[in-house]
């Protein structure tokens, strides 16, 4: 597996992939360190393409991911973070509309905790499930980091597409 950071608006992120996909992005906060296991390398320019495409993201630039994707997970973990990824951009939902969603409509605890096990947060968009009430809830990056991608969604689609970075 191979690694690398890349500095964003809400803080560094670390990406490590394979040959299959890419595995893991975590935020790198200063209270706790991004895990890196023994037998990953670093290697800035493997992992190009997932790189491209988050700077494109952060510049308003891009409104979906198109990368290979390995994530780990239980079958239910993996049907929680199949079924993030069709939020669209720019849009909520909460975790009681996410269960209902994977067909499960009286776990949205469980979905909760699949949720916040999500090892790709942003390219797979576990940002835009909010708590029923619209407030926001638990994010791995903080609830400021949350509240900004969403309000840079909002930004990103209040603005003509003739208009946006480029």
């Amino acid at each position: 597996m191979h690694y690398t950071y890349l500095d964003t608006a809400i803080g560094r992120l670390l990406l490590a992939g394979a040959a299959d996909g890419l595995h893991h992005l975590r935020f790198d906060q200063p209270d706790r360190d991004a895990v890196i296991a023994p037998d990953w390398r670093r290697e800035d320019d493997g992992l190009h393409d997932a790189l491209a495409q988050l700077r494109e993201y952060f510049a308003g630039e891009r409104l979906g991911f198109e990368l290979a994707l390995a994530p780990r997970g239980t079958p239910f973990r993996l049907a929680v973070w199949r079924q993030l990824a069709r939020i669209p951009y720019g849009t909520t939902i909460s975790y009681g509309e996410l269960a209902r969603r994977i067909g499960k409509p009286a776990a949205s605890r469980a979905v909760g905790a699949a949720n916040g096990a999500n090892p790709l947060p942003i390219i797979v968009p576990c940002h835009r499930v909010i708590g029923a009430s619209g407030r926001l809830t638990g994010f791995g990056g903080g609830l400021p980091a949350k509240q900004w991608l969403l309000d840079h969604e909002q930004r990103v689609l209040a603005t003509p597409p003739h208009r946006r970075a480029s």
